[in-house]
């Protein structure tokens, strides 16, 4: 087994086990899925999806952390974050086949294992795997109209602080891992009117 191979083995059985919360193989079953996933390294600032080409690849974020922005007259508009154990892709672009509308950039050096849409038919046509895809592909679905909601709902009912303050309850993580001017973006607000609710929220906890 060369070097490659023997990083993925090290890292299938939390793959598996993140895997399990959708649907659970066989001994069978997972010996064919297997197979078809492969372990991408993404340097900082090196990108997963591209705006305008189609995304080739679902990944599952063994460590890191990776942005999703939009571009709109030239700026980088930041919409959504990934921390580690996380699916991710442009998932219309990689079902659809068509030219994604956004970008997915590492926030850091990250460490993913991917299938790519070549293999996905693969395992949907594979009798032994098939109906377990299709339960897979449905659920990742749900989980990304989720956080789509999520997301829109916060900024819909939640000031900017407010959105902040439960970024500190709920992920404080990203507070550490994202660089000042992606969070502002994230926020929906600029990086002035962020280090001012922090100040706020610094004054008001003395």
């Amino acid at each position: 087994m060369d070097k490659t191979n023997q990083e993925l083995s090290k890292h299938l059985p939390a793959f598996q086990e993140q895997m399990a919360r959708l649907v659970v193989f066989n001994d069978e079953e997972w010996a064919v899925f297997s197979r078809h996933v492969y372990l991408k390294k993404l340097r900082k600032k090196e990108h997963f999806a591209i705006d305008g080409e189609i995304c080739e690849d679902m990944g599952f974020v063994i460590s890191g952390s990776l942005r999703f922005y939009y571009i709109k007259d030239g700026e980088e508009i930041t919409g959504y974050y990934s921390p580690n154990n996380r699916f991710i892709s442009s998932y219309k672009s990689f079902i659809r086949r068509k030219p994604s509308s956004l970008a997915i950039q590492a926030v850091e050096d990250s460490l993913l294992i991917n299938l790519n849409y070549q293999s996905l038919q693969q395992l949907l046509d594979n009798p032994v795997t098939g109906l377990k895809m299709e339960r897979f592909c449905r659920l990742i679905a749900e989980e990304l109209i989720d956080c789509y909601e999520d997301r829109m709902q916060a900024f819909i009912t939640l000031s900017p602080e407010e959105r902040y303050t439960d970024l500190l309850s709920d992920k404080p993580c990203l507070l550490k891992e994202m660089p000042q001017h992606y969070l502002a973006n994230y926020l929906g607000i600029t990086a002035t009117s962020l280090s001012r609710i922090r100040k706020r929220i610094f004054l008001a906890e003395k």
